[in-house]
């Protein structure tokens, strides 16, 4: 699907607020990132900085923080849980996160605490 000439793939939920998205994986865990919509509305990212494996997260609040040409953005979580791994690529090319915002650009993956209760906040692809 495109919104404003950005692609944003149904098979994502996404936290519409905050312009971030989760993929659901089939070990349980889930990938989350920005939206193509969300960056070309904050323009060039130089740095990305994830929150590290073994953080605790809540929905709404920062799953770590960007670096723009005048400003430096918290992200927000989509849902709360435990981060498993953040994007070690990121560190050496930020870009990555415009170049394929859904696939080597996404931020962190986590083992979701509570996806049963928060889903309902999010919404799907073809929303």
């Amino acid at each position: 699907m495109l919104i404003a000439g950005c692609e944003l793939p149904e098979d994502l939920l996404y936290w519409v607020e905050d312009q971030t998205w989760a993929r659901l994986l089939d070990d349980g865990s889930v990938l989350q990132g920005i939206t193509a919509l969300g960056l070309k509305a904050s323009g060039e990212i130089y740095m990305c900085r994830p929150k590290a494996a073994g953080a605790r997260l809540e929905q709404g609040r920062s799953m770590g923080v960007v670096e723009l040409a005048k400003s430096i953005v918290s992200v927000r979580s989509p849902l709360s849980g435990e981060v498993l791994a953040s994007n070690a690529a990121l560190e050496e090319d930020p870009g990555l996160v415009h170049r394929d915002p859904y696939g080597a650009g996404w931020l962190l993956r986590l083992r979701p605490t509570d996806l049963a209760g928060e889903r309902a906040a999010l919404r799907p692809g073809a929303e």
